[in-house]
């Protein structure tokens, strides 16, 4: 049984008493949708944390050793791209699609067995062109998983409890990272097992939730006429008709920029600028330690705490501002000591980030008929940065010589990215 949608505008009334007793009868149910959706990202950042920060740069190296930058790069672009489109059109579909499992099942039991299909492809890619294509094919996939999952939180969580929702979710996601690295550096002597095994691990933790939050029929449930056409319009929200939203999209694609410039190229960095060498894959679970426990000091407090005061715009300020400080240690101290510092304040300010960040995108949707759509076009924000801010980090390296230009760059933009929410108006 799946919790039956709740008006958000009602559920948030206290004097609709027939609303607060439609709030008090889903709240097991609400609790069985947060820890499942932990689970889910939980899953699934295991999965990215394992490919992202090891699998695909060691891959890479291997196949290309003489320009793993200049492939990597491309990589991550090109799968952002494909994921960039794949999340707003997946998240249409789904508020659209009317069968007897729900909207959202379908487009993820879809998407789930074509992200984990690619992914154990990828083990045994021979080329940088077919490791590529499959890393794409992964990205869009996920994506399929990812945009209707995430719009389970506007359908179904008033919005008092969405800081908490954002903050569990954030925990899951930023603790599979961590999780993700490890694993990935288990198996960096076995990659191909090391695919397989992250793929059943992202494969059950997203069954485990669709199974606990079996979607109920919305067969006869109203929908907008639908055409091809509405496609091409699902990349677009007026900026000026929805300023919150621009302002909110813009703010998070710079925060999650300025973090992408620096952490896409970890393994890279502890190599070449703090000058590991080989040994640096050991030490990459260790930076992850350090940001699992900056994470835990910052996530499990921010959201239930935003929540409480009634205010979502003060903790991204003082998240981006740790998160800026932290950019820049490895600039001034370029050793282990100052990339494991960085990593716990990092953890520290990204935890923080991530814990109130969705509870504000979701307070400032446009349409809540189209919330998996509008949250599709959120999820840009999480993979442009890929796309563009990985391809403007190695451009940097190329033209600076070195690694240490992206971390002063990269904060400059963390910090303009949370001057970008200050206009926001309909959150405080």
């Amino acid at each position: 049984m799946t919790i039956p949608p709740i008006s958000l505008e009602a559920a948030d009334s206290p004097s609709n008493p027939v609303a607060f007793d439609h709030e008090l009868s889903a709240l097991p149910k609400q609790r069985a949708l947060l820890w499942t959706m932990f689970v889910a990202n939980l899953g699934m950042a295991t999965l990215w944390g394992a490919i992202g920060s090891i699998f695909l740069a060691v891959q890479l190296q291997t196949l290309n050793p003489d320009n793993k930058v200049g492939s990597l790069s491309l990589a991550i672009g090109l799968g952002a791209i494909g994921a960039m489109v794949a999340s707003p059109i997946a998240g249409t579909l789904s508020d659209r699609t009317r069968t007897r499992i729900g909207g959202r099942a379908p487009w993820m039991i879809g998407g789930l067995g074509v992200a984990v299909a690619a992914t154990v492809y990828m083990g045994f890619a021979t080329s940088t062109i077919e490791l590529i294509i499959a890393f794409v094919v992964v990205q869009v996939g996920t994506s399929f998983v990812a945009s209707p999952l995430i719009a389970h939180i506007p359908d179904r969580v008033p919005s008092g409890r969405r800081g908490v929702f954002s903050s569990i979710n954030g925990l899951g996601t930023l603790i599979g990272s961590v999780v993700g690295q490890a694993v990935g550096a288990a198996f960096s002597g076995s990659i191909p097992l090391g695919y397989i095994a992250v793929a059943v691990t992202f494969g059950v933790a997203i069954g485990v939730f669709l199974i606990v939050n079996a979607g109920q029929s919305n067969v006869g449930v109203p929908r907008e006429p639908f055409a091809v056409t509405d496609l091409l319009r699902t990349f677009w929200v007026n900026p000026i008709k929805y300023p919150d939203f621009f302002w909110a999209f813009t703010g998070r694609l710079l925060i999650i920029t300025g973090y992408y410039l620096v952490g896409s190229f970890g393994l890279y960095i502890l190599q070449d600028y703090i000058g590991l060498g080989a040994g640096a894959v050991s030490v990459v679970p260790i930076v992850g330690v350090c940001v699992l426990v900056g994470i835990i000091s910052s996530t499990i407090i921010a959201g239930p705490l935003s929540d409480r005061i009634g205010r979502r715009k003060i903790f991204i300020f003082i998240a981006s501002a740790v998160l800026a400080v932290s950019i820049l240690i490895p600039f001034v101290w370029p050793s282990v000591a100052g990339m494991l510092t960085f990593a716990f304040l990092s953890g520290f300010g990204f935890g923080a980030y991530q814990a109130v960040d969705y509870a504000l995108v979701t307070q400032v949707l446009p349409s809540k008929e189209n919330a998996g759509r509008d949250l599709g076009i959120i999820n840009i924000t999480a993979t442009l940065p890929q796309t563009f801010g990985v391809a403007v980090a190695g451009l940097i390296v190329v033209l600076f010589g070195g690694y240490a230009a992206l971390f002063p760059i990269a904060a400059a933009i963390t910090i303009v990215g949370a001057v970008a929410i200050i206009p926001i108006r309909s959150v405080r």
